[in-house]
C-alpha cells in the first residue's frame, strides 16, 4: 500500500483547537468519516449511495408497508386500554363487538402489509445482488493478466458472491431497522408515555445501558468476520485445486495432505462462526435481563397504583402491552450494528475489486487498428513481469504479410512472452510493438485481438459442448462452418465417435478429452476465426507423430496469406519457415533461414543436431 493510500484509509482524527468548538473542523471530521471506506459509516454510506438511489421508488413502497405494520402494532397496544376497560370492567356488550372486529381488522391489515413489504423488499434485494455481481464481473473483464496472476480465483469467487449478498443484507437490515423497528418503537413509546408517563420513564432508563453494552461487541466481530471471510475463500481454493488437480492428488497420494488442509480451513471457519454467534448471542441475555428488570419494576409500580390509588387497569394493560411489544424491535435495533459489522468484510473485499483501476492493456478508447498487410515489428523491446526481473531485452524482430517467423530456443527464454506482448496481454516497458506501423498501445485492444488467432500450448476449454468450444473462434459461425473447421483440424473423426458427437459435453476444462483432442479443438477455433494474424505456441505439442503430420498439413493451409509467428520445440515442424529466430535468455542470439542457421554452427545448429540424432536413435530402436 502506498503512503497516500494509507492516509486515505486511516481513521480521521478528532478536531481540536485549544479545546474550543470549531464547526468547520467538525464538519470536515464527519465528512472524512463518511468518505472513509474503511470505517463502518463510510462503507454503509457508500452502499446507500451506490444502491439506494436507483431503487428509491421500490424502497418508498417498502417503507409505506413498514409504516402500516408499525402503525398497526402500535394501534394493537393502544386498543388494549378500551378492551380491558369497556369489556372487562364496564362489561359493555356493544363495544365487545366493535373492539373484537377492530382487533381482527388491525391484524389482517398488518398481515397484508407484511406480505407486501416482504415481496417488494425481496425483489429489490435480488436486483441489488444481480447488479453488483454484474458490476463486479464487468470490472474483472477490464483487468489484465497481471491482475489475475496476483490473485486466487477463490478470492474473486468469495468477493462476488459474499460481497453482493452482504450488501443486500446490510440494506435489508437498515431498511427494516428504520422502517419497521424504529417507527414501531417510536409508536409504542408514544403509547406508553401517553398512557403512563412515570412508568415510561422507569422503563426507558435501561436503554442507554443496552446501547453502550452492544457497541463494545462490534469491534471484536469485525476482526473475526474478516478472518472468517479469508478462511472461506481458502476452502473454495482447496476444492478447486482438488477438482482441477485430481490426477496429481491421486498420483502423488496427496489425499491425506489435502484433507488436513481442508480440515484446518473448515475448523477455522467453524470456530470463528461460533465466536461470532457467541458474541451476537450476548445481546440476548443483556436485553432479556434489562427488559425483565424494567417490566418487573413497571408491574410493581402499576400494581401498587391500581391497588392503592384505584386506577383503572386499562391504562396499565395498554402500557404493558406496548412495553412487551417494544421489546423485540428494541432488541433488533440494539443488534443492528452487530449485524452490519459481520457483513463488512465481504463488502470491503468487493469494493477493493471495484476500486482497483482497470489495466492499461484493456483500454479500449483508442481508434481501431487499421490493418492493411498485417506486418508485425518488435522494436528494441524490453520487458519484465516484475521490476527486478528482466525477461526480454533489446528484442528486434519483424514478420511481413504472408511470412512465417519461427521462434525457437531453450525453455524459459521468453518466446511465449513475445506472443503475449503482441496480443497486449502486457505492455512493453521498453521499445514498441507495431502492427502495420501502428503502436498497439495506441489502438483499440478489441480491434487488435479481433485480427489475431491464437493457439496456446495450454489449451483451455469452457464447460459446454464440443460445438460451443469450437464456436469460441467466431460466435456467429453456423453449425456447418464449425464442422468444416473441425474437419480441417482433423478433429471431425474423434468428435463424431463421442457419445453425442458435436453436442457432447467436454467437462470442466475439457477433462473428458485427451490432451491431443483438446489441442485439435483449439486449432479448429483458430481455423474458424480466420484472422489475418496467426500466433501458434507449441500448437502440436500434445499430438502423436501421425496426428502431428496431419495437423501440419492443416496448418500449412491455414498460414497461407497470413502473418504467422510460431513457437516450436520440434524443429522439424518449422524447417520451411521464412525466418527462424533463436531466443535465449531474453535476447535474439541468431536469426535466419534453416540453412543459414545450420551453417552458422551456433545455438540453432546444436539444437537441430541434438534432435536429429535423437530421431535417428528412435528410428534405429524401432
Amino acid at each position: 500500500m502506498t503512503q497516500p493510500e494509507a492516509k486515505v484509509l486511516s481513521q480521521p482524527k478528532r478536531p481540536s483547537e485549544d479545546g474550543k468548538l470549531n464547526l468547520r473542523r467538525w464538519s470536515d471530521f464527519y465528512r472524512a468519516i463518511i468518505n472513509n471506506d474503511e470505517s463502518t459509516v463510510g462503507v454503509v454510506t457508500r452502499i446507500l449511495r451506490a444502491n439506494f438511489r436507483d431503487h428509491r421508488k421500490g424502497y418508498a413502497i417498502s417503507f409505506m408497508f413498514l409504516f402500516v405494520v408499525a402503525a398497526m402494532t402500535s394501534l394493537s397496544a393502544w386498543i388494549m386500554r378500551d378492551v380491558v376497560n369497556q369489556i372487562f370492567v364496564n362489561q359493555n356488550v356493544q363495544m365487545l363487538w366493535v373492539l373484537s372486529f377492530s382487533v381482527m381488522a388491525i391484524f389482517i391489515v398488518k398481515g397484508f402489509a407484511t406480505y407486501g413489504q416482504i415481496v417488494v423488499q425481496s425483489r429489490i434485494g435480488n436486483r441489488i445482488v444481480a447488479e453488483n455481481q454484474k458490476r463486479f464481473y464487468d470490472r474483472c473483464l477490464r483487468f489484465g493478466l497481471d491482475f489475475y496472476n496476483d490473485r486466487a480465483s477463490s478470492e474473486l469467487i468469495m468477493s462476488i458472491s459474499g460481497g453482493s449478498n452482504a450488501i443486500r443484507s446490510i440494506l435489508d437490515t437498515i431498511v427494516l431497522s428504520l422502517g419497521r423497528d424504529l417507527i414501531t418503537l417510536l409508536g409504542l413509546v408514544f403509547v406508553m408515555v401517553y398512557q403512563a408517563p412515570l412508568m415510561s420513564i422507569i422503563a426507558l432508563l435501561v436503554a442507554p445501558i443496552a446501547v453502550l453494552s452492544v457497541s463494545t461487541l462490534v469491534k471484536r466481530i469485525k476482526a473475526i468476520a474478516k478472518a472468517e471471510f479469508a478462511s472461506s475463500a481458502q476452502i473454495i481454493g482447496i476444492i478447486q485445486e482438488t477438482v482441477q488437480g485430481a490426477k496429481i492428488v491421486k498420483a502423488f497420494g496427496l489425499g491425506d495432505h489435502m484433507r488436513d488442509r481442508m480440515l484446518t480451513a473448515v475448523s477455522g471457519v467453524e470456530q470463528r462462526a461460533n465466536k461470532i454467534s457467541q458474541l451476537q448471542a450476548r445481546t440476548s441475555p443483556l436485553m432479556e435481563s434489562l427488559g425483565g428488570i424494567s417490566i418487573g419494576i413497571v408491574i410493581l409500580y402499576a400494581g401498587w397504583s391500581t391497588i392503592s390509588s384505584g386506577k383503572t387497569p386499562g391504562e396499565f394493560m395498554s402500557f404493558i402491552t406496548a412495553l412487551l411489544l417494544a421489546y423485540e424491535p428494541a432488541k433488533r435495533l440494539a443488534r443492528m450494528n452487530v449485524t452490519i459489522a459481520e457483513s463488512l468484510a465481504p463488502v470491503r473485499a468487493l469494493f477493493n475489486i471495484l476500486d482497483h483501476p482497470p489495466s492499461p492493456t484493456e483500454a479500449d478508447h483508442h481508434a481501431s487498428l487499421k490493418l492493411t498487410r498485417g506486418k508485425i515489428e518488435l522494436v528494441d523491446v524490453g520487458f519484465g513481469y516484475r521490476p527486478t526481473d528482466r525477461v526480454l531485452s533489446g528484442i528486434n524482430l519483424s514478420v511481413d504479410h504472408g511470412q512465417r517467423l519461427a521462434l525457437v530456443g531453450p525453455s524459459g527464454g521468453g518466446k511465449s512472452t513475445i506472443l503475449s506482448l503482441i496480443q497486449r496481454f502486457y505492455d512493453v516497458q521498453e521499445g514498441a510493438v507495431l502492427v502495420d506501423d501502428q503502436d498497439i498501445r495506441n489502438v483499440s485492444v478489441a480491434s487488435l485481438r479481433h485480427n489475431i488467432a491464437f493457439v496456446s500450448q495450454d489449451v483451455f476449454l469452457f464447460s459446454g459442448t464440443v460445438r460451443d468450444n469450437i464456436r469460441i473462434g467466431r460466435l456467429d459461425a453456423t453449425d456447418a462452418e464449425v464442422e468444416a473447421a473441425a474437419l480441417d483440424a482433423f478433429a471431425d473423426d474423434f468428435i463424431r465417435n463421442l457419445p453425442k458427437g458435436y453436442d457432447s459435453h467436454v467437462g470442466e476444462n475439457g477433462v473428458q478429452l485427451s490432451g491431443g483432442q483438446r489441442q485439435r479443438l483449439a486449432i479448429a477455433r483458430a481455423i474458424l476465426k480466420n484472422a489475418p494474424i496467426l500466433l501458434l505456441d507449441e500448437a502440436t505439442s500434445a499430438l502423436d507423430s501421425e496426428s502431428e503430420h496431419m495437423i501440419q498439413i492443416a496448418l500449412e493451409k491455414l498460414v497461407e496469406g497470413r502473418t504467422t509467428i510460431v513457437i516450436a520445440h520440434r524443429l522439424a515442424t518449422i524447417l520451411s519457415a521464412d525466418k527462424i529466430a533463436v531466443i535465449e535468455r531474453g535476447k535474439v542470439v541468431e536469426i535466419g533461414t534453416h540453412p543459414e542457421l545450420v551453417q552458422m554452427r551456433g545455438v540453432y545448429e546444436k539444437l537441430y543436431r541434438y534432435q536429429f540424432d535423437e530421431r535417428s536413435a528412435e528410428k534405429a530402436i524401432a
